[in-house]
């Protein structure tokens, strides 16, 4: 019979152990940090599109869409972050204890995903920068890569990763409350809708769930809490809480955005295929709405860049024992590599469109391997899991398993 001590949590960093007992002060530091890093990690160039773009499609029903995947969200995020908090360790190795090899496959699979939506990013933050003051998008890319590059090299690099989240992410969210409120949306129709659609489509949700905790996304806070010794089940109560509120605050801008899209629409303005959300803004506020929209774009970019190279390296660490030692070279390395790409190619959407496709993939992967390790003793020690949780992680990965095979078979 095995005893108690056979049954707890294995401990994969022997810093986490240490760093447990955290000051008050910096413990909530770094949980706000966590759910700012998930929520601007999610935030990116494509958050801004895919939400322009589908209000334009299908009006004040889209707001049915972002409540079906708020719900989604939350169940996959619950069931992710609990996990690599009570078994102490990153998703990769949680995976290779389900199954040997599965971590590492998880690992090279959102690094690579990861690399490529960082191209996305920093072209994402020369746009940006571009209709903000006018900057050429080459030396847009190279500043904003710059930015991020530096913020990595501080001495403090959590801390200040955690403070320059939770900086741009008001920032964010306070311009794009005022383009919402110059727009004029129609909040009774859009409230209405949110519950009574008249107008439901499968595809909107699926991206929007894909778009929020997939891929890298859904480990971003999960990993940070980890580092920063946020762990075990006497934390689960912050754990959840963070994890629910990092849902809340992107399903906040995404409502905004939907709203100000919504009003744009309403009042007969078509929106510009190639860049709907710049419409949006300049549709809603003139020249100025249009220079807003540049600082969201920036701000949207520039930390999807640091949520991505921070969160794909904490995969890499399993794989290479160099990364674990050489973590900020590892991630200036990555920042790099992804703006040699974007100013080697110049137009990224090509490579987008097909980094959609892991993301669907990575999620029903990920929390699947999630979901068996809730129930091993051997990973989650005498821990048990809701089982609500996992009725709502098996939804989860079912739908996003299915639209994935339907979507290859597209292809």
């Amino acid at each position: 019979m095995s005893s108690s001590a056979d049954r707890r949590p294995p401990t994969a960093d022997p810093a986490v152990a240490a760093n447990r007992q955290l000051p008050t002060a910096n413990r909530k530091s770094a949980l706000v940090g966590a759910v700012f890093l998930m929520a601007t990690s999610a935030i990116g160039p494509g958050f801004l599109t895919q939400t322009a773009v589908f209000t334009g499609q299908i009006g004040a029903s889209f707001g049915f869409a972002i409540l079906a995947s708020i719900l989604l969200d939350v169940g996959a995020q619950l069931n992710v972050w609990r996990i690599i908090a009570v078994s102490r360790l990153r998703a990769q190795d949680v995976a290779n204890r389900v199954l040997p090899g599965l971590g590492h496959l998880l690992a090279v699979l959102v690094a690579i995903g990861g690399l490529a939506f960082n191209v996305g990013n920093v072209a994402g933050a020369a746009l940006g920068l571009q209709a903000m003051a006018g900057v050429p998008l080459p030396w847009g890319a190279v500043a904003s890569a710059g930015i991020a590059i530096a913020l990595f090299l501080r001495r403090d690099a959590g801390r200040a990763m955690d403070r320059v989240a939770q900086g741009l992410g008001i920032l964010m969210i306070a311009l794009t409350a005022y383009v919402a409120i110059t727009a004029g949306a129609p909040v009774g129709e859009a409230a209405l809708r949110s519950v009574l659609p008249t107008d439901v489509r499968l595809l909107p949700i699926v991206t929007l769930v894909g778009g929020t905790v997939g891929g890298y996304i859904t480990f971003a806070g999960g990993h940070r809490l980890l580092d920063a010794g946020i762990s075990g089940v006497e934390s689960l109560r912050e754990v959840d809480r963070s994890a629910v509120t990092g849902i809340l605050l992107t399903g906040a801008m995404r409502v905004l955005l939907f709203l100000a899209a919504l009003g744009v629409v309403t009042g007969g303005v078509a929106l510009a295929e190639g860049n709907p959300a710049a419409a949006v803004f300049r549709a809603a506020a003139g020249d100025v709405g249009y220079r807003v929209f540049g600082v969201v774009m920036w701000c949207a970019a520039v930390t999807s860049v640091i949520g991505a190279s921070y969160t794909s390296v904490s995969f890499l660490r399993t794989l290479a024992p160099l990364v674990e030692h050489r973590q900020r070279t590892t991630i200036v390395t990555f920042i790099v590599a992804s703006t040699l790409v974007f100013l080697a190619v110049g137009n990224p959407v090509r490579v987008l469109v097909l980094v959609g496709a892991f993301n669907g993939f990575l999620l029903p992967l990920s929390l699947g391997a999630m979901l068996v390790a809730a129930h091993r003793r051997s990973v989650v020690g005498d821990y048990r899991h809701p089982r609500w949780l996992t009725v709502l992680g098996v939804l989860v990965t079912a739908i996003m398993a299915v639209m994935t095979l339907r979507l290859i078979a597209a292809l």
